[in-house]
């Protein structure tokens, strides 16, 4: 028999066309290209958060604030960047540690000064008057302490910027912080006004 005249078989009704099959090629690859997608995006996220979690650890630590003492500089709530640092001056917050919490406060002398607080709220560095405009108004508070004072080395007086309200360095269960128990000065407010944090 002539082969070019024999009957053709019928096709296999179960075989895929070749469409069909680049179709499914074309799936696979894509499915494959797609989660490696993901798999990269997912690394890079992990290795992000890795890197801030270390920033935030050794270097810039995020704090949030709780209660009225520092307002109306800081307020409750409010999230903040702190740095670390061991040299601060009249006027900078600072975070430190008190009781296993983290205390804010505001550096007004440091070792060897001495401190002195008049009756009014006006406080005194060394027998000079600080300016502080972040203040809304000034209180004496309920020291338990004797001014004036001087800080010892390696301590640092604090206040609070709520004067009438604040716990803070005139008393002497907070007193002067230890330079090993500061966090880190206060740079930037992250949350809900981003700006330098401290700042009325």
């Amino acid at each position: 028999m002539n082969q070019k005249n024999a009957p053709k078989k019928p096709s296999d009704p179960d075989m895929p066309s070749v469409s069909e099959i680049q179709s499914e090629i074309d799936r696979v690859r894509y499915r494959k290209r797609y989660w490696k997608s993901v798999r990269g995006i997912l690394q890079t996220i992990l290795v992000a958060v890795a890197v801030a979690v270390l920033i935030s650890m050794l270097w810039m630590p995020v704090l949030e604030i709780y209660g009225p003492s520092m307002a109306p500089s800081l307020e409750e709530g409010d999230i903040v960047a702190a740095i670390k640092n061991s040299k601060f001056e009249t006027g900078d917050v600072i975070a430190f540690y008190y009781n296993n919490k983290i205390l804010v406060k505001r550096v007004m002398a440091g070792p060897g000064d001495w401190i002195d607080i008049h009756e009014d709220g006006t406080v005194f560095v060394n027998g000079e008057e600080i300016d502080e405009p972040y203040l809304t108004d000034k209180a004496y508070g309920d020291p338990d302490i004797e001014f004036p004072y001087q800080v010892p080395e390696g301590r640092w007086f604090v206040l609070g910027d709520h004067r009438s309200i604040s716990k803070d360095s005139r008393n002497a269960e907070i007193g002067p912080i230890a330079s090993e128990d500061i966090v880190g000065r206060l740079v930037f407010r992250l949350w809900p006004n981003p700006g330098p944090a401290g700042d009325s």
